[in-house]
């Protein structure tokens, strides 16, 4: 049985420089309470200023992922100044999220729905069980996702995304491979294992490619396609001038092992 003692959060960190957020609310199906909020801007916080962290994966412990926004919470003391206050909150962790350099991998199991949803979106890639099923499902209850649709219509097709939106059913984890919103979909008793695959990979590339990387991806998203390829053409140049790409390029040229 959970108490009131437990952390929110678990923190695991291994030798690699590979940590785990753990959401803990497992008899909440891990609502994103205020204090969980608070607790995850925190942790990325403090994960944003250390330069030895290379691959950061959110999971969640009980049966479910996320399944959105604390509804009691938020229904307890009803004002415009309250909601607005707390999706504030809720988009700058979210934006913690993307502005972190390094990837951010989501380990889905069970149900990720609403601004559960909205964090499998965020998260720059994301592997679920197959029992893993999603949904954006506010509608079901008069609250349009709004906020978790400016995340969704990033991953998923427009139409997709407001199908989702509108109906407020629940996608299976096959759909949303499909869709795109999930990159993996394994059996449960694969999902650690297909996590560090995906972690090993990417720690055995240069921290600074994929740094510099990461927040170009996301810059040339949002501009227009001249501006995208000036900004992208000076990222990589001066990518190029980085000692690991000098010498990967020479590698490469001398068949050797950077």
């Amino acid at each position: 049985m959970l108490t009131t003692d437990e952390p929110l959060l678990h923190r695991g960190r291994d030798e690699r420089g590979v940590v785990t957020l753990t959401l803990n609310r497992p008899q909440a199906f891990n609502a994103l309470s205020e204090a969980m909020l608070d607790a995850l801007q925190t942790e990325l916080d403090a994960l944003a200023k250390d330069d030895t962290l290379r691959v950061l994966v959110i999971a969640a412990a009980g049966k479910a992922f996320c399944a959105g926004h604390d509804l009691k919470e938020m229904r307890a003391a009803p004002s415009l100044a309250y909601y607005q206050r707390l999706f504030e909150q809720c988009s700058r962790m979210m934006l913690a999220i993307q502005r972190l350099p390094v990837p951010v991998i989501a380990r889905v199991h069970g149900v990720a729905t609403a601004a559960g949803c909205q964090l499998v979106a965020m998260c720059d890639l994301a592997v679920a069980s197959r029992d893993a099923r999603f949904a954006v499902s506010g509608v079901n209850f008069g609250l349009f996702c709004s906020t978790p649709s400016v995340a969704l219509s990033r991953n998923v097709s427009r139409k997709a995304a407001f199908e989702m939106l509108v109906t407020g059913d629940f996608i299976s984890a096959d759909e949303a491979l499909a869709k795109g919103l999930v990159n993996r979909v394994v059996d449960a008793g694969e999902l650690d294992t297909a996590i560090e695959a995906l972690a090993s990979r990417i720690v055995a590339k240069p921290r600074t490619a994929i740094a510099m990387g990461k927040a170009l991806f996301y810059r040339q998203l949002e501009a227009g396609i001249a501006d995208a390829y000036a900004d992208a053409g000076q990222t990589m140049a001066c990518n190029m001038m980085e000692a690991c790409a000098l010498d990967g390029v020479q590698a490469f040229i001398d068949r050797r092992k950077p």
